[in-house]
């Protein structure tokens, strides 16, 4: 269509006071539409945003807890050191000299150095409480495990492979919120716990029962054989987990308490089957499916 000059100036406004076949109340109306529009999505999304970051991505409180969650709300116990070989459960080596249990002994050192650096990283030893069975940490707060008063399982000591005893450490797995119900009444102790464990329970409850709030541990051969091979074992520095250092709530700085097990006179040059379990009324132990228990062999030349 050919331009008329009586419809249009030469801005491309109309004559009538349009701009674009609108009225400037009609351009009003649409600015307004748009600016609350945009307003209420960049509002939405914001409150998204935070709700998503405070319920969804809390980096210290997971969504998801014990029932809800993939672990579920029995800790499973772990050792160190490990195998090269991830298939493996064997602690292998061959007699006293450095090069045949340097492996086990580097490995040792690697897992235990954030527990003896752990003033020297930034927040990680400020809050450290020093920890009693007779006095519990205030909230926010993680108790301390010094490792190096653990003679003769200690690095200076090369854990004590050097003198064919050595010494393997033991571990729950976290799971947060978990608090472990003791064994602690040594009237419903469990008939299959061994009579050596019940034994100390029952001289430790007699001195003085917090002592006994624990998260139990015992050691022992598999087999009879395994059983007669194994020699007598020791636990550093208790014969479990203190129960002081639960529920674990990943407050900053937290280590997961350790037992360092010295296997004291273990026969020499044969495999023995070892199986450590963890003792509370909330741990479930079934061997088959290797729940509330671990399995490794040691084997000493």
């Amino acid at each position: 269509m050919p331009y008329s000059a009586e419809n249009r100036d030469g801005r491309g406004k109309s004559a009538s006071g349009t701009f674009l076949g609108r009225t400037p109340e009609s351009w009003a109306k649409i600015l307004i539409f748009y600016t609350i529009f945009y307003a209420t999505l960049v509002s939405l999304f914001a409150i998204c945003m935070v709700t998503f970051l405070q319920q969804f991505i809390n980096p210290r409180v997971p969504r998801l807890q014990q029932e809800y969650s993939v672990i579920g709300t029995s800790p499973g116990l772990g050792f160190r050191p490990l195998p090269e070989d991830v298939r493996s459960t064997l602690i292998y080596y061959k007699g006293t000299g450095y090069d045949s249990y340097s492996y086990w002994e580097k490995q040792l050192i690697e897992f235990l150095s954030v527990y003896k650096m752990k003033g020297q990283t930034a927040g990680a030893g400020a809050n450290i409480f020093d920890c009693d069975f007779n006095k519990l940490p205030p909230h926010g707060k993680v108790c301390d495990v010094d490792v190096r008063d653990w003679a003769p399982c200690t690095e200076e000591n090369h854990f004590s492979f050097h003198k064919s005893s050595p010494c393997i450490f033991l571990k729950l797995n976290r799971i947060y919120g978990w608090r472990p119900e003791f064994y602690n009444d040594t009237g419903h102790l469990p008939p299959d716990m061994p009579r050596e464990l019940r034994t100390q329970i029952w001289n430790i409850t007699n001195y003085n029962r917090n002592y006994a709030n624990m998260v139990w541990v015992s050691c022992h051969g598999e087999t009879p054989a395994d059983r007669e091979n194994i020699g007598p074992v020791r636990y550093l520095p208790y014969p479990g987990f203190p129960g002081y250092f639960y529920p674990y709530e990943n407050a900053e700085g937290y280590l997961s308490p350790l037992v360092a097990v010295h296997f004291q006179k273990p026969k020499t040059g044969i495999v023995i089957n070892v199986e450590c379990r963890a003792w509370a009324r909330n741990i479930v132990y079934n061997r088959k499916e290797r729940l509330g228990v671990v399995h490794f062999e040691l084997m000493v030349e």
